[in-house]
């Protein structure tokens, strides 16, 4: 579980956190993305569901209509008021009596191949959402071939794929699971960087979250996330960058956090080093725990092995003069 700005996972099923589109269901059929949706960086993780591992149907659900019933009376059109096969508002009552503020609505309804999904593989649309193995939908059509209809599982599959639960999961780095729950692939870096920016992007505009600054935790979960991929700072730049000039300063950022962390511990390290004083009375002389002193300490060290690597590297490859 990923600390910060990412809350936990809750432990029911199917819709938490979702833009209302995601929620409210039309049609089963997938419509075209717009051009908007295809550039999103919610849009370039969902790559599970996808044919051929890219990304899935960009299919947003229609806002549910009411039916158009007339004024009533001597003379007045209606459609008899009932809802349409895939409405998610109750029917108006002519003459019911507006619903008294804080009364509990009823929840929105999920799409039904995703209910269908949650039944077949709790361990993956559950409670818990896992990351999907790019190509799942070509397994569940393999293993289902009489039971999903192919536009409505590719627009349920984006549905799932884009929202905040399944976003926290990539996120939080954890691997791509098959259908059987196991983990098979490692997750690409930067569908890790570009979920947690859509994260950050959603909380911030979460009228719960109004006034709270989130964004020394999301520089720390783009630290984390960086130094969990492996990569140099140019190469994880390089992968990740995009057009989006704000998640580019975003980056920079916490790279320049991360800087002077680096430079921090290092400080300490070289103070460690220099005192000849067992941990425990360094730290205590520094005013600090302990373990937090040693995990710095060793954070440090780790640093200076990387750098140092780099530098032989560089020399390896460097032209004679």
């Amino acid at each position: 579980m990923i600390e910060g700005f990412l809350a936990p996972l809750p432990r029911y099923a199917m819709t938490d956190n979702v833009p209302e589109q995601e929620q409210k269901i039309a049609a089963p059929a997938a419509a075209a993305p717009t051009a908007d949706q295809a550039a999103s960086p919610a849009s370039a993780v969902a790559s599970a569901g996808a044919e051929g591992g890219d990304s899935p149907a960009q299919a947003p659900a229609s806002k549910s209509r009411r039916s158009r019933g007339g004024r009533g009376g001597r003379g007045g059109k209606h459609d008899g008021g009932n809802p349409r096969p895939h409405d998610t508002a109750a029917p108006e009552v002519k003459g019911a009596a507006a619903a008294p503020a804080g009364a509990q609505r009823t929840p929105p309804r999920t799409h039904p191949v995703l209910e269908q999904l949650a039944g077949l593989y709790p361990q993956l649309f559950g409670a818990v959402f896992r990351p999907l193995k790019r190509g799942i939908f070509q397994d569940l059509q393999a293993a289902h071939p009489e039971l999903f209809e192919r536009e409505a599982l590719k627009a349920a599959l984006g549905i799932h794929t884009r929202s905040t639960r399944y976003l926290q999961s990539v996120a939080a780095g954890d691997k791509r699971h098959d259908l059987a729950g196991k983990p098979v692939e490692a997750m690409a870096p930067e569908h890790v960087h570009h979920a947690l920016l859509e994260v950050y992007r959603r909380r911030k505009n979460s009228k719960a979250r109004a006034g709270e600054d989130l964004l020394p935790k999301l520089r720390n979960r783009l630290v984390q996330a960086f130094e969990a991929s492996g990569l140099t700072r140019e190469a994880y730049t390089e992968l990740v960058t995009g057009r989006d000039d704000e998640a580019n300063t975003l980056l920079e950022e916490a790279f320049a956090e991360w800087a002077m962390r680096n430079a921090r511990d290092e400080a300490l390290l070289r103070a460690f080093e220099a005192s000849g004083q067992t941990l425990e009375a360094f730290a205590d002389m520094y005013g600090m725990a302990a373990r937090a002193a040693g995990q710095t300490l060793e954070r440090a060290r780790r640093y200076r092995s990387v750098v140092a690597a780099a530098a032989t590297a560089a020399a390896t490859t460097a032209p004679a003069a």
